[in-house]
């Protein structure tokens, strides 16, 4: 992939989080400040590798998969923590609260699903927390039934996967057909590991479409780890 493809797939991933309808090629031709047809060529190029696609009834390109995926591994080699704004500093001060340590888990998860507008979870002991189920249900990519009940499967399915798997990064992003369980369910779920006095392996994060704004909740979220185990772990 060139250096421009990358940078056109970035800017349709963006965009397609932002407004959750199709990216054309007029609307990057103003964004890279070339012509239309040299757009098209290069989202033709993207199209043949598998890194976006078109809709039936659009004449614009959505993100695959794979194009997300080649996107947040980006942002994940890119290095370095975003500057910090007023979303990681809220998450930072609900985790650091102090407090029962079931209550300020809770506490955490419910600030992510405010953030985020995504499901916010958290294993707590054996038993798995969640929060902001109507957020999840209310994304216009989850209003087909059989999509519906794959992530009502996957939900179901996440706990026990977790204890098994035991994912071991500090931060996990699983994308669309990535998820071990529901995978037509068009969900990621982005999960950071921390050590709490449950268990040195407890993960928080949320689930939500694959449409969203990785690069704010991955920051959020790995945000909310890290300041968990600073709180908890002593």
């Amino acid at each position: 992939m060139t250096d421009r493809q990358a940078k056109i797939l970035q800017a349709i991933v963006e965009q397609y989080a932002e407004v959750a309808s199709p990216v054309g090629s007029s609307l990057l031709a103003k964004l890279f400040d070339v012509s239309s047809a040299t757009i098209r060529s290069e989202m033709a190029a993207l199209e043949r590798a598998g890194y976006i696609q078109q809709p039936h009834t659009s004449a614009g390109r959505i993100p695959t998969d794979k194009g997300y995926r080649f996107y947040v591994n980006d942002l994940s080699q890119a290095g370095g923590q975003p500057a910090e704004g007023r979303a990681e500093r809220a998450v930072q001060a609900r985790a650091a609260s102090g407090g029962h340590p079931e209550r300020t888990i809770r506490n955490t998860v419910d600030t992510l699903v405010e953030l985020t507008h995504n499901l916010g979870l958290a294993t707590i002991g054996p038993q798995l927390y969640m929060s902001g189920l109507s957020n999840l249900f209310g994304q216009p990519e989850f209003m087909h039934p059989g999509q519906v009940q794959e992530v009502a499967r996957l939900l179901d399915n996440l706990e026990p996967w977790l204890h098994e798997a035991a994912p071991n990064e500090p931060l996990s992003v699983y994308i669309g057909r990535e998820n071990p369980i529901g995978r037509s369910a068009g969900a990621s779920l982005i999960i950071s590991r921390f050590r709490s006095p449950f268990s040195d392996r407890s993960y928080i994060g949320v689930l939500g479409p694959t449409r969203q704004s990785y690069r704010e909740v991955m920051s959020l979220v790995g945000r909310a780890g890290k300041a968990l185990e600073e709180t908890l772990y002593v």
